[in-house]
């Protein structure tokens, strides 16, 4: 999305004939707060947490479940890791109630990113931890920061039960490949994947993005097995990888560092047997859609692909011809590590009948209020802190 003078906040543009019915839940990576909308862009229910809300999902019968912001923001990033904070990384994972009372929450430092709740109760989330030296030494690609120690996390996967005990987990690392996952040659050698979405296909199977190599893996949870991998020469530090009811896959090829052109964003749709492309978007003027960063992809019920272009805070809907009928940007701009930000990581749509809205009251005169507040960028949630203008900070991305 360009950045003009006079940016364009809340709902920009809706057909009511072609877009998806329902609520769509957002939040800005260093905002406070979990909204949503309807699709008038109006704030029917609103859930908050001083710890900050990053991430949201919302869970059958109505809850909400959610990543707290950057741990840099309660301790000095030398208590976290040797390698400073890194982008995506949160301070806990915290259920609330419709009427916001905290249910549940997991508190740990090194998880990142995304985080699914299973149908058993049992959640799985990403997790940092520290490489041993013999295996970051292998590592190929990269560049040493002259500030980096010698040290580099990997990911892993952890399946934990209600009260918090692992129930299992893949280390990633015992697993690769050092001629396949190479880390991009752009990228500092802090980490070697940066897993940025985990999801869990019908048959158990997690699907897991790692976005400094970019490569999306289908992997058996129970016997480790990478069963299927793709993406390198193809993707550019992709995110949101996910398994439609078809088989296909779905995915946001960000194109950070897209090889051989400009750097643009577009939506792939992957036959995993084919491995073919069966379907992409990408905006008519090239350069007019990129994220650099976070960002997603959901498909709706009648087809459409609700998209997250996280780095400017936009969210819109298009149909499987790319027609947008649906748009709306945030005018949100809490403080984050590059100055003032409307990013989102993700956003989701729920229909109002589902099992996460069924019977709840979704009426948005009761949040009139904040609904201007909303449409004038206004944030009364916002911190006055700036943590990420320390130099051991500064370069990270999500």
């Amino acid at each position: 999305m360009a950045w003009t003078r006079n940016r364009p906040s809340g709902l920009v543009y809706r057909d009511p004939d072609q877009s998806h019915d329902g609520y769509t839940l957002f939040s800005n990576v260093e905002g406070y707060h979990a909204t949503l909308l309807d699709l008038e862009g109006r704030v029917v229910h609103r859930w908050v947490h001083d710890e900050g809300v990053q991430y949201a999902k919302l869970l059958p019968g109505g809850n909400v479940l959610f990543h707290t912001v950057n741990p840099v923001h309660f301790m000095e990033a030398a208590d976290v890791s040797p390698v400073g904070v890194i982008g995506g990384h949160a301070h806990a994972l915290i259920e609330q109630d419709w009427d916001g009372n905290t249910v549940w929450e997991y508190r740990n430092d090194q998880q990142h990113h995304d985080f699914v709740r299973l149908d058993n109760g049992n959640t799985v989330i990403l997790h940092f931890e520290l490489l041993p030296d013999e295996i970051r030494r292998q590592v190929r690609g990269g560049f040493q920061g002259a500030n980096d120690p010698d040290a580099m996390v990997g990911d892993l996967v952890r399946e934990i039960s209600p009260d918090g005990e692992t129930v299992r987990e893949w280390k990633s690392w015992e697993h690769f490949d050092y001629r396949l996952d190479v880390l991009c040659p752009l990228e500092r050698r802090r980490e070697w994947t940066h897993a940025n979405s985990v999801s869990v296909a019908p048959d158990g199977r997690w699907l897991v993005s790692m976005r400094q190599t970019d490569t999306v893996m289908i992997v058996n949870p129970d016997s480790g097995d990478i069963e299927w991998r793709w993406g390198p020469g193809v993707t550019s530090h992709q995110h949101h990888f996910t398994m439609l009811e078809s088989g296909n896959v779905l995915l946001f090829d960000n194109g950070s560092h897209r090889r051989g052109g400009p750097g643009h964003s577009r939506i792939l749709e992957v036959d995993p047997e084919t491995e073919e492309i069966v379907w992409q978007y990408q905006a008519e003027v090239l350069l007019a859609f990129i994220s650099f960063m976070t960002s997603a992809a959901d498909r709706q019920p009648n087809g459409n692909t609700l998209i997250t272009e996280g780095a400017t805070g936009r969210i819109f809907e298009v149909t499987p011809e790319g027609e947008t009928v649906w748009e709306y940007v945030t005018g949100f701009m809490p403080a984050g590590r590059f100055g003032k930000t409307p990013s989102m990581f993700r956003a989701h749509r729920y229909a109002a009948d589902g099992p996460e809205l069924a019977g709840r009251d979704l009426d948005p005169s009761r949040w009139a209020a904040e609904t201007a507040k909303l449409d004038g960028g206004e944030d009364p949630y916002e911190g006055s802190y700036t943590p990420y203008d320390r130099p051991e900070n500064v370069g990270s991305q999500r």
